[in-house]
């Protein structure tokens, strides 16, 4: 960074990196594609990440040769940055630089990361450039609880939202799913509960194109009388709910995950969390057994040459970089969490996740379903039967 230039100021980086250019970027010179098609514009935190603005401006470059319709607001430190985007001149192209002297390290607490970064960040940029209207969404690679913690304070929860969940596609024998939450809420009571599934059925609509996506609880059993009080409460004020956004299934198990019996799965953090991380290791343990048996012996190798067309399949069905990204549901505003270790095509997807949900007005669609489900309720309230009495609540 130059000594006279200060913070903040935003730049379009050439080749020569000399044009300065104004914050209007978004507003008017990348209102519209040629053909008329509205531009979606993605504010990105460069910083985040294991691997930095490397990984990560090359996945820009992969989104920018996929869609004409995207423009990016790139947030971070100039000396890393430049170097990396002047490498790719159609991204430079269709993007906009705002240096910040502020980058939130991997393993910084959450509280550290709002006392240092508050403001100035990368991270925060990102972020509130979606809450002025500048973005549409915001991508980050970086630290997931300091990434939450800036998220709520700066874009705050919806009306009528307790807790923020986080998302996760879920690969399946039909297809994909959607698991929430997998990891924002330690416990979550009915209310919780109803919110997740509402914020999911939403993301699934976004997201699938389907009308009215199946939803479950996650609990011990299918039987109505098994499980926790909470998870009881929310199948019946579901179930008796009806809402037109969402078709409620009942309860799933574990193993229905997997199967995809329906498009959103709706659990608390800790146990969604759980059941994510045991299956990524899970795939992982799988592709190391097949790899181990594939060159035990000569015969194995040679059987390996003759599936080779199956096992790309296999090994394309278990790509988790196809899958990349979680959502934050429940804020106003849309923000994407990529997983920091992954690699350009992973971060490609996370962002191109983003640019989905911000398409298909997920915002609008969530705001649309808590206000028919509150008027779906005899009482207009969560927490308290037809007949007027109490819940555990």
């Amino acid at each position: 960074m130059t000594a006279d230039r200060p913070a903040g100021d935003r730049f379009r980086l050439c080749a020569l990196r000399k044009r300065i250019f104004s914050p209007g970027f978004g507003e008017e010179q990348a209102a519209a594609t040629n053909d008329g098609t509205s531009v979606i514009r993605i504010s990105i935190d460069a910083m985040g990440g294991d691997h930095g603005p490397e990984v990560i401006l090359h996945g820009l470059d992969n989104v920018a040769q996929r869609r004409s319709d995207v423009r990016f607001l790139i947030f971070g430190r100039e000396e890393a940055v430049s170097p990396v985007l002047v490498k790719y001149p159609r991204l430079a192209g269709i993007s906009t630089f705002t240096h910040c002297e502020v980058s939130v390290r991997m393993d910084d607490k959450p509280s550290q990361a709002l006392r240092h970064g508050r403001w100035k960040s990368s991270m925060w940029k990102a972020i509130e450039a979606v809450k002025a209207g500048d973005a549409d969404v915001c991508v980050s690679a970086g630290n997931t609880g300091a990434l939450m913690a800036m998220s709520k304070f700066c874009l705050r929860t919806m009306a009528a939202i307790e807790r923020p969940a986080i998302a996760a596609i879920w690969p399946t024998a039909k297809s994909e799913s959607i698991v929430l939450d997998v990891g924002a809420t330690i416990g979550a009571d009915a209310h919780q509960l109803i919110d997740f599934a509402i914020l999911g059925s939403a993301m699934a609509r976004a997201l699938f194109q389907v009308e009215r996506p199946t939803v479950g609880l996650l609990n011990v059993g299918v039987e109505e009388v098994k499980g926790q009080e909470d998870v009881r409460e929310a199948g019946r004020l579901l179930r008796e709910a009806e809402l037109a956004s969402m078709r409620y299934h009942g309860f799933v198990e574990g193993d229905d995950i997997g199967r995809g019996t329906v498009d959103v799965v709706v659990t608390e953090g800790f146990a969604g969390n759980i059941a994510l991380k045991t299956a990524e290791g899970t795939a992982k343990q799988i592709a190391e057994y097949l790899r181990a048996a594939m060159s035990r012996t000569l015969m194995a190798k040679v059987g390996y040459l003759f599936a080779r067309s199956a096992f790309q399949r296999l090994r394309e069905k278990m790509d988790v970089r196809k899958i990349n990204g979680g959502v934050f549901l429940g804020l106003n505003g849309i923000v994407v969490k990529s997983h920091g270790g992954t690699d350009d095509e992973g971060f490609a997807a996370a962002v191109e996740l983003g640019y989905d949900m911000a398409r298909n007005k997920l915002i609008d669609k969530i705001r649309a379903d808590i206000d028919a489900f509150h008027a779906a309720m005899p009482t207009g309230r969560v927490g308290q039967r037809p007949d007027g009495e109490p819940t555990d609540l």
